[in-house]
């Protein structure tokens, strides 16, 4: 329950308080009206005394009296009826609001931080006594809690309107005060006038009201004198006479008005009345009824058109929110319910009769007149002195009299025998008048009592004790009457007694009895239910409750409250449901739940009473418990509630956003509810926009947008390819972002950028971004161009199950227009926004800056989440920010179109808010959460630039491995600046080509080359290698280097506006079969330099699918012989050359070809028509096949093998090192494999399978003569391990040329292509595909501290190629045997060094068996002469040594023999190695 300032020993006290009457003369009325007051109004600030009063109880005791106040009002015969009462409550209540504009108070309960209205110390504890010592105590308190003040104000004015009953007489008035001023003639005539009037109105019988406590009422006799204008004397005399007419003890002179209504006007004096009196007149029944009428309709037309929002939509809200599970039952009232609220316009007048004190919220005086104008301090003393002497000497003795008079009276009838007497009253009734029959005297309030029965007089006694604060004799009178009446059976007597029999039992003081709230039940449950009285019951509730709450029983007190609820008066309930919610969080486990439960109880109470301000604050305290916790159901009815409610109160914002949030979250609603709830919004939004007129357009909850998914492109739309024409793929916002390609485009294009800049990347580069998004890095402002369109595109969610239609969609965007050509960087002119344009929807007046495309219409389904691309077009250069989206919203219910729907649409904004990256780089970023800028939304509109278009002509999208095929491609520059410096890029540079600058581009159109070959051919029949030599630099490659960047021939280097370039390209189809994608970049720069935008680029990318052709696996092996015979030319060559062929040596060279076409692309047979080869070192010299098998043709899975020579290359001369290139030609056309684009392919030809780690012979066997490895050098193992290799590496590519027929629509095309196989190691298959890897295993990765690397050592394989050997000797050798036994052949072994370092050699000629038994079976001969022979041979070094071998007789031998080892010099811990032997070498020896 919320808490009050006043305690509940002093809230008690107050509300039974002794009630003098007042009875005025005219004379005496105008004294006090000069102060604007009438006379119980003057007295009325100073009732309370200030100091202890004393009386004796009948024992003699003296009790003593604290606070006491006094209640003086005006005699009035006519009580006020049911519906002042009501009006009276309900003025008390609305006037009564919380604070605006004030700090509010955080309440901590359990988890929840609950914000109420205005705070207040917490006085009402019950640890504290006295209200004075609380409120000293607490002026420091830190603890605050909420507190209710029109609660409060209910409740005094409930307390004060309460009818005086004949069950009690704690309200009965129990003196008089006959008022006369001393300006009467004869003043005490006016006395007596006014006293005969007293009685005639208390025993006369004519009226029923006002109801007096006893009959011997106390007369007070007052004389009123007015300073300002009476004679002081004529008043002494006049009192002189009256204390001796009526004595000392009961009359006083009064002196007010000392000081004229003139005199210090200008003085300011207190006004302690304002907080007390009315600020409207109760007695003006024509205001009353017209307030009633008014009340009456507000409250019947709730939520119709007195809210203001929309009838219809109303009546469909209502068929589901009225049946609100929180609702309770709306039936007709009957008598004393709730108080109909004043209209709206009118709610800040009323007040109630007297405010709480001390309570925050009751406006100032309801007038600007001032009170007490003519009074004095001293005046004020006076007055207060009057209230003192008259309890003191007047009313308080009278009270004790009265007190031992029935006490007197209570105690002579306790002589009776009290069962005598009981039965007498039963059967003779005892004078009582019984109103029904006596068989329903227990369910009914009927019986009476006269005026002189015992057992009133005993309820008179405890009233005046408890008034007087004697709380045990009161309680023992209380207890006494309650067995009288339940024994009668008179229950609203009992009930009567036992509430204040409980009352009594809380106020003694030392708490001698605890508090009987069993009591206090049973009244509750009597007056309500039995005696049909909610207005006792209520108030019986109401002390109760604070009883309960002081001792911290709020359980107990908000289950009490919740009981007085009822359907009679919505008013009481809710705020008794209030009081109840107070009570949850303020018990020892906060139950914060019921809290809000119980307010949006009490706050539906409070709309049905009219009271809108009290139940929107209801509904918002709610609001803090359960928003949040995923009951969204609730959620949406307190919003929808809280709407309407500040809708009605004319607070617009609030109403929009309470329906905002509604729509915003994700609903759990029907889908009517759903289009209920949008209408209801869109009607308050209208209404509020219409209501303001404003040109800032406000913000719309519907649809949800998702900012950081906004995408914006930069560029405009590329013209559709036509006929054979391919256009560039480029960028477009179809595609999805893949981070992985966004790197790769960034390589191409430093690597573009650096071969314009000579080499080096600019530090203030930045890769070109055509479309950013949330993944991209927008830390800086992107380019754009100007007349160049930029396309944002927004993502919309439509959450609801509803549709919704946006119409008039456009961009919101703010543009600084800004001269780029200017000095230090531009001149800033203005700054230019189109919101003022799209709040009226004229979109056309910037135009010339900047236009802006409109979507006239734009529906989205339930749960649809659509994209909407808006286009803007900037005409000038600046700096453009895109701050949101405007457009109009509407139902998609199909009514659009209709005037209703066009009522019902409304027209507002969102915003575009993109928060940035995290930043996470220095020490202070990483340990807060900063976010760095994301500038996607705010281009620079540079100047013009060019703008280049390519399209692709005879593009194929399918080839076979190796396939060539020549296509077009097109450069048209689009734009009115002439572009240059066109280059291109790619990730597959050996998939195309532009030819070499002096390659033949005849023919010069694509159709003159519909049925020409891709290659240069030359008819020649078959016949020795044609050789010619290629510089690498002409192809653009520098060794064996691919090509990174190409450039675009264009003429003069200036491609002008509007003009365009056809030029050829070669495509190879990749070697690995699959589905291949090929990027390319263009490049380009405009004329003008100094720009922004340095240069722009053009992205493409082809995917061509490669289906498999031919395979190429190649072996080269080593000859064995040197030439040493031959023909006379061969003779003559040889001597021409002295020994360089001979220190050459020639190789063989196998190629197997396999066609492992599937023929899936209609490939009928392959031919091999023509191998060359390209090297710096090798080249083919003839083919050794048969003659008669030169035509190779492969059909599926056929294969065929070829056998060339290939001979060392002449020594180059000159600094530059050129290619060797052989064609041999099969067939009858060569294709002249050095020119475009064979050599093109073969310089930008992918790395082999196998890369060459150790590097390759770069200058041939000529180039290195003279050249010998260091002994240093060859010391090392790494240096040993090189020399090595390189004594079996062969630098040799072969090109296979070949043609496939193909049949396709009936008609038989003829394809070309090549196939590159690299030749690396002697001995060693290569092949032209590359093998697949083998997918490693998984394995576990332990972490150990790295290892030094291995140390690398040849292997044996490696070490037995040092030498090469050869045996020269006659095949056949004729020898007379008979003649002479022995036979003596002469043999040369030659040594060739196949290392660039110098070798020793070991030549062991004796034989590796030499028992008698294997020379029988191999045939014996012997080498005569020396059998071992060391020797040392320089790098590339050919020796011969002369041997002899002896025979012993004819037959055949096998000369093989010698074992040669061999080592590099200079290491000496490593062993010799035997070398590979020769081939077997059979001689034939004839006996002649």
């Amino acid at each position: 329950m919320a808490q009050c300032v006043q305690s509940v020993q002093e809230f008690i006290q107050d509300s039974f308080v002794p009630m003098v009457a007042v009875l005025c003369s005219e004379d005496a009325e105008k004294v006090t009206r000069k102060n604007n007051l009438n006379f119980p109004e003057l007295l009325r600030p100073f009732c309370r005394l200030t100091s202890e009063g004393h009386l004796r109880d009948p024992n003699n005791q003296v009790q003593v009296v604290k606070g006491l106040r006094i209640s003086v009002t005006g005699v009035n015969t006519r009580p006020l009826q049911m519906p002042e009462v009501r009006r009276l409550l309900n003025q008390a209540v609305s006037a009564c609001q919380p604070p605006e504009g004030l700090s509010t108070n955080v309440i901590t309960a359990g988890d929840y931080d609950l914000n109420i209205s205005d705070r207040s110390v917490k006085a009402s504890v019950p640890w504290y006594s006295d209200w004075r010592e609380t409120l000293i105590q607490l002026s420091s308190s830190k603890y605050y809690t909420a507190t209710t003040p029109w609660f409060e104000a209910y409740r005094e004015s409930f307390l004060q309107s309460m009818p005086a009953s004949d069950h009690e007489f704690l309200n009965h008035y129990l003196a008089c005060m006959l008022v006369v001023s001393s300006r009467e003639a004869v003043p005490v005539e006016q006395f007596s006038r006014l006293s005969q009037e007293q009685h005639r109105i208390q025993h006369s019988g004519e009226h029923t009201w006002p109801k007096w406590f006893i009959p011997n009422t106390l007369k007070y006799y007052v004389l009123l004198h007015d300073i300002s204008e009476g004679d002081e004397q004529r008043a002494e005399s006049v009192y002189e006479d009256m204390k001796q007419r009526y004595g000392t003890q009961a009359c006083y002179l009064l002196k007010i008005n000392s000081r004229a209504d003139s005199a210090g006007s200008d003085e300011q004096m207190p006004d302690p009345w304002s907080q007390y009196l009315q600020k409207t007149n109760l007695q003006n029944a024509e205001f009353y009824e017209d307030t009633v009428m008014n009340n009456i309709s507000v409250e019947n037309n709730f939520g119709t058109e007195e809210d203001g929002l929309d009838p219809a939509t109303s009546e469909r809200v209502s068929d589901g929110l009225e049946a609100h599970p929180l609702k309770l039952d709306q039936s007709a009232e009957p008598a004393y319910s709730g108080i109909p609220s004043e209209p709206i316009d009118s709610l800040e007048t009323p007040r109630p009769l007297k405010p709480a004190s001390g309570t925050a919220g009751v406006a100032p005086s309801p007038t600007g007149t001032a009170h007490g104008a003519c009074l004095t301090l001293n005046d004020h003393d006076r007055i207060r002195q009057f209230i003192q002497e008259f309890t003191f000497r007047g009313l308080l003795p009278h009270i004790e009299k009265n007190i031992r008079q029935l006490n007197d009276q209570v105690v002579s009838r306790k002589g009776l025998s009290r069962s005598l007497f009981s039965a007498t009253k039963k059967w003779f009734g005892g004078g009582k008048v019984p109103e029904k029959n006596i068989s329903e005297l227990k369910n009914t309030t009927g019986l009476l009592y006269p005026p002189e029965a015992p057992e009133l007089q005993i309820r008179k006694m405890a009233d005046l004790c408890f008034l007087v604060q004697h709380y045990e004799l009161a309680y023992n009178c209380y207890h006494t009457a309650k067995k009288d009446f339940l024994s009668d059976q008179a229950m609203l007597y009992a009930a009567g007694a036992l509430e204040m029999a409980a009352v009594s039992a809380f106020l003694q003081t030392g708490a001698q009895r605890p508090y009987p709230d069993r009591y206090m039940d049973t009244a509750i449950q009597t007056y309500r239910d039995t005696c049909k009285n909610m207005v006792l019951a209520e108030r019986c509730a109401l002390l109760s409750a604070e009883v309960l709450k002081s001792q911290g029983k709020y359980s107990e007190a908000a289950t009490l409250l919740i009981k007085m609820t009822s359907e009679d008066s919505d008013l009481r309930s809710a705020l008794l449901l209030e009081q109840a919610a107070h009570c949850f969080i303020n018990m020892r486990s906060p139950m914060v739940r019921k809290f809000a439960f119980h307010m949006i109880l009490a706050g539906h109470r409070f709309s049905k009473a009219g009271q809108k301000r009290h139940a929107l604050r209801c509904y918002s305290q709610a609001m803090q418990v359960y928003k949040g916790k995923g009951w969204t159901l609730a959620e949406d009815h307190i919003n929808f509630t809280i709407g309407r409610h500040s809708f009605t109160l004319r607070q617009p914002d609030n109403a929009v956003a309470a329906f905002r949030h509604i729509l915003i979250n994700d609903s759990k609603q029907t889908a009517v509810q759903q289009g209920a709830f949008l209408r209801e919004y869109l009607y308050v939004y209208k209404s509020v926009s219409q209501s303001t007129n404003e040109s800032v357009l406000p913000q719309l909850p519907l649809p949800c947008l998702y900012s950081a998914r906004t995408r914006v492109f930069f560029g405009h739309e590329r013209r559709l390819a036509e006929g054979e024409k391919q256009a560039a793929t480029h960028v477009s916002l179809d595609q999805e972002f893949d981070r992985d390609l966004s790197q790769l485009w960034r390589e191409l294009e430093e690597q573009l950028v650096a071969v314009a800049n000579k080499g080096v990347v600019p530090i203030s580069f930045q890769p070109t971004q055509y479309c950013l998004n949330s993944q991209t890095d927008n830390l800086r402002d992107p380019l754009a161009v100007v007349e160049e369109p930029i396309i944002v595109e927004v993502v919309f969610r439509n959450p609801l199950k509803v549709p919704l239609a946006l119409s008039e969609l456009s961009l919101l965007w703010k543009f600084t227009v800004k001269d780029f050509s200017g000095p230090q960087g531009g001149t800033v002119k203005e700054t230019i926004t189109n919101e003022k344009e799209l709040s009226t929807s004229h979109t056309k007046s910037l135009n010339d800056i900047i236009s802006t495309e409109v979507i006239s219409d734009f529906r989205m389904s339930p749960e649809e989440t659509k994209v909407a691309r808006l286009k803007l077009l900037p005409h000038q250069t600046g700096e453009l920010h895109v701050l949101g989206v405007v457009y109009n919203l509407g139902t998609g219910d199909g009514t659009s179109s209709t005037v209703e729907g066009e009522l019902l649409s409304v027209r507002g904004r969102q915003d575009l808010e993109i928060q940035g990256p995290r930043l996470n780089m220095t020490k202070e970023e990483k340990t807060s959460v900063r976010h760095g800028p994301d500038r996607r939304l705010d281009p620079i509109i540079t100047p013009p630039m060019p703008l280049l278009e390519v399209f692709f002509i005879n593009f194929p999208t399918g080839l076979l491995c190796g396939e060539i095929r020549k296509a077009w491609v097109e450069f048209v520059n689009v734009s009115a600046v002439p572009l240059t410096g066109l280059r291109v890029a790619s990730t597959h540079t050996e998939f195309f080509t532009f030819g070499s600058a002096v390659s033949d581009l005849t023919p010069v159109t694509p159709t003159a080359a519909e049925h020409c070959s891709a290659y240069k051919t030359v008819a020649t029949p078959p016949s020795a290698a044609s050789v010619t030599l290629v510089s690498p630099e002409v192809f653009g490659g520098a060794g064996a280097e691919r090509p990174a960047v190409a450039e675009i021939p264009l003429t003069g280097d200036v491609l002008g506006p509007g003009e365009a370039l056809q030029i050829p390209l070669w495509l190879r189809g990749p070697d690995r079969e699959g589905v291949h994608e090929i990027n390319f970049l263009f490049y380009y720069e405009s004329t003008v330099k100094g720009s922004k935008l340095s240069h722009r680029v053009l992205r493409h990318t082809a995917v061509i699918c490669a289906s498999r052709s031919l395979s190429v696996r190649a072996t080269a092996c080593r000859s064995n012989t040197l030439q040493e015979r031959g023909s006379e030319e061969e003779r003559s060559t040889l001597q021409e050359r002295g020994s360089e062929e001979e220190r050459n040596g020639n190789m063989l060279v196998f190629i197997d070809v396999e066609n492992v076409n599937t023929s899936e692309a209609g490939v009928r047979e392959f031919h091999i028509v023509q191998v060359s080869s390209s090297s710096r070192q090798w080249k083919l010299q003839k083919c050794i096949n048969p003659g008669g098998d030169r035509d190779s043709k492969l059909a599926s899975r056929e294969r065929g093998k070829l056998c060339f020579r290939a001979s060392r290359c002449r020594t180059q001369e000159g600094p530059a090192e050129k290619y060797t290139f052989a064609d041999l030609n099969l067939g009858n056309e060569l294709i002249v494999s050095s020119t475009t684009p064979c050599a093109d392919f073969f310089f930008r030809r992918g790395l082999p399978s196998e890369p060459r780690k150790g590097g390759v012979v770069t200058g041939g066997a000529g180039h290195t003569r003279g050249q010998a490895v260091s002994a240093v050098g060859v010391a090392s193992d790494e240096g040993v391990a090189s020399v090595v290799k390189k004594c079996s590496e062969v630098d040799l590519d072969i090109i296979v040329l070949w043609k496939a027929y193909v049949v396709e629509d009936n008609k038989q095309l003829i394809l070309e292509g090549q196939l590159h196989v690299a030749l690396q190691t002697i001995g060693k298959e290569a092949c032209s595909l590359s093998q697949k890897e083998e997918a490693q295993e998984m394995v576990l990765l332990k972490f150990k501290p790295d290892l030094p690397p291995p140390i690398t050592r040849p292997s044996l394989e490696q070490l037995s190629h040092l030498i090469r050997t050869c045996l020269r000797y006659p095949e056949s050798y004729d020898h007379p045997f008979p003649q002479k036994s022995l036979c003596m052949v002469p043999v040369t072994l030659t040594l060739s060094n196949c290392s660039l370092a110098e070798v020793d050699v070991i030549v062991d000629l004796r034989h590796k068996a030499t028992s008698p038994e294997s020379l029988e079976v191999h045939g014996s001969f012997t080498w005569l002469g020396q059998t071992q022979y060391k020797l040392q041979l320089q790098a590339q070094e050919v020796h011969r040594l002369p041997l002899k071998a002896c025979f012993f007789q004819a037959g055949v031998y096998n000369l093989g023999t010698p074992r040669v080892f061999a080592k590099l010099a200079q290491t000496g811990t490593m062993c010799e190695t035997s070398q590979q032997s020769a081939m077997p070498a059979l001689i034939i020896i004839n006996s002649i």
